[in-house]
């Protein structure tokens, strides 16, 4: 038994082409934001088996929430903007549950591989090709990370696998989605730093963003991508000056009351 399940805010038209291929799935459940505006709950009530409407609090709560309102054992996450091929849904179907040869104890988490169209550039790189993500999860073994704000991290109860067909996710479609989708990680991360007391130092304002640049464009091969790779490789650069930059000014102010 699989839940496919999807975390969604203002997501209505991502919903309406992204559900129906989630209906080989026992179980479909939908987690809306309740700061949601758009008609997204009207969206996933006709086309889900289930709706939930909760408070945002972080990702890896939504998320565990939804691990903990799912009805089957084992639960599929899809985001809104992504999308599942016949090939891939049969894969998952398969996976849940059995032992691959060479492993002793069946696994309960399984890696996707994700093919990221950024700018309607279809990633090679830069970090965003194979880019796997931990999706598939048996609930009782499977806990998210709640301390992290975002980017959030499984905690698996047991042996971990890897599925080969890739999820697509139409990811940032222009530059002012991907500007505001980065200021909101930027000023979480941020938040999360501050809170953990943890001020960075000052050289950190040259040497995170040098050391992300290098990592995305040469360790990651950003520079496959073309002008694309180099773009995204220096904006992720200048977010991680800007992440230090914060979170050192942030630190260093006074509490307020």
């Amino acid at each position: 038994m699989v839940t496919g399940c999807v975390i969604a805010r203002d997501e209505e038209a991502h919903l309406s082409e992204m559900l129906p291929a989630l209906r080989w799935a026992d179980e479909v459940l939908v987690v809306v934001d309740a700061a949601t505006q758009d008609h997204s709950v009207g969206v996933a009530e006709s086309l889900a088996d289930r709706v939930e409407v909760r408070p945002f609090e972080s990702y890896a709560k939504q998320r565990n929430a939804a691990l903990d309102l799912a009805r089957s054992s084992w639960v599929f996450f899809v985001d809104a903007d992504e999308r599942v091929s016949d090939t891939l849904a049969a894969e998952v179907r398969s996976a849940a549950g059995s032992q691959p040869p060479g492993c002793e104890i069946p696994p309960v988490g399984f890696w996707v591989p994700r093919h990221n169209v950024i700018f309607g550039h279809t990633m090679r790189g830069a970090g965003w090709f194979p880019d796997y993500q931990l999706r598939l999860l048996d609930r009782t073994h499977a806990r998210y990370d709640e301390t992290r704000p975002v980017h959030e991290v499984v905690m698996l109860d047991g042996p971990e696998a890897w599925l080969a067909t890739p999820l697509i996710h139409l990811n940032y479609q222009s530059l002012g989605q991907f500007i505001r989708k980065q200021r909101r990680y930027t000023a979480m991360e941020v938040s999360a730093l501050i809170a953990a007391h943890a001020k960075p130092r000052r050289r950190a304002l040259l040497g995170q963003p040098m050391r992300e640049f290098w990592r995305r464009y040469v360790d990651l091969g950003g520079w496959r991508d073309g002008w694309v790779g180099l773009f995204l490789s220096g904006a992720m650069a200048y977010y991680a000056f800007e992440r230090t930059r914060q979170a050192r000014i942030g630190a260093s102010s006074p509490p307020t009351h």
